[in-house]
């Protein structure tokens, strides 16, 4: 009895999840921000004379400093305008640094080696948040999508940027505040619900819906301790099955849990037929995968023990079978339109 004990807590514990891992407070998020601006200090790569806005942008620079110059007489190929993104964070304080990231909105080459002119930072509402200024860095930002490496249009700024006006909210007088799950299910919301009230052993939680969680603050805690509490809590969470599919790179990520139904899918000159066995036996002309899995060969044939039939081992049988990552991707699509996968099927 102590072992099944012991096993059972261990299984316990091993679904859990913090509650600041599947849950965001309301109100309390990063705001984006973003401004335009010079890239100046390029070697010939920044834009050039077609790019009106970053001629016009360079003698509204100089005028300012007192230099009254046409935009026509300008023929410098050593500044490139950029768009500056960035996310000021919650709670940000005046004077804090944060990085921002610069894009090339002309016809500049590359912006790498360049220094970023200073750059106001607006929010939503107009407001400047926050200034940026420093050298670009190229560093990483290649597979973010910001160009070829030869040619890099998109850089950061590292600790760039400067919290110039805070966004105020006064968490600590609060009386109520929500909890929002990062995604919406009745049994997570419940569970977080109870294990909150368990816990305080009164009820302070109530779950409005399957994705909010509202709590009262306990009149002996500030609402700072109240949420550091809760955030640090277990909670029996169940995540909700997902197959990822990466069309691009041919990637399929799902996990070992997702079953499939018995099914038959004609792809190409591909046949697969999945059949699902009490017993599991091996036809003539089959090869064994493992212990829950046989390949018919010659009818290209997917038997498995009743209750195993994965995504996993079944795309490791069309491997077998040869079937090339775009075959997979179309046959999974497939399976998922005849009802014979459950899981939701996302494609990036």
């Amino acid at each position: 009895m102590r072992i099944v004990t012991f096993l059972l807590a261990i299984l316990l514990t091993l679904s859990a999840s913090k509650i600041k891992d599947i849950s965001n407070v309301v109100g309390v998020r990063d705001n984006q921000l973003i401004g335009y601006s010079l890239v100046v200090g390029l070697k010939k790569t920044g834009d050039g004379t077609t790019s009106k806005f970053t001629l016009q942008s360079i003698a509204n620079m100089l005028k300012a400093m007192n230099i009254d110059m046409s935009p026509v007489d300008i023929k410098s190929k050593n500044v490139a305008a950029v768009v500056v993104t960035a996310k000021l964070g919650a709670f940000s304080r005046q004077g804090d640094k944060f990085d921002v990231v610069v894009s090339s909105i002309g016809d500049a080459k590359s912006i790498e080696g360049g220094t970023l002119l200073m750059t106001p930072l607006k929010g939503v509402d107009g407001k400047i948040y926050a200034l940026a200024q420093g050298p670009v860095s190229i560093g990483g930002m290649n597979q973010r999508g910001g160009g070829s490496q030869s040619h890099p249009t998109t850089a950061q700024v590292f600790n760039g940027g400067f919290v110039e006006r805070e966004i105020s909210y006064d968490l600590y007088n609060q009386e109520f505040i929500t909890l929002s799950m990062k995604e919406a299910n009745f049994a997570n919301a419940i569970g977080i619900q109870n294990a909150i009230n368990t816990f305080y052993n009164t009820q302070v939680a109530v779950a409005l819906d399957p994705r909010s969680i509202r709590l009262k603050r306990p009149e002996n805690r500030s609402m700072i301790e109240f949420l550091a509490d809760v955030q640090e809590m277990d909670t029996a969470y169940k995540s909700k099955s997902r197959i990822v599919i990466n069309e691009r790179t041919g990637t399929v990520i799902a996990g070992v849990d997702i079953f499939i139904q018995p099914v038959v899918i004609t792809h190409g000159d591909i046949t697969i037929k999945i059949l699902s066995q009490e017993t599991l036996l091996q036809p003539a002309g089959s090869v064994t995968v493992d212990k829950d899995l046989v390949i018919g060969l010659n009818e290209n044939e997917l038997y498995t023990k009743k209750g195993t039939t994965t995504v996993a081992n079944v795309t490791r049988s069309l491997q077998k079978l040869g079937a090339t990552p775009k075959d997979i991707i179309a046959i999974l699509e497939a399976m998922k339109s005849a009802g014979a996968i459950v899981a939701d099927l996302e494609v990036i």
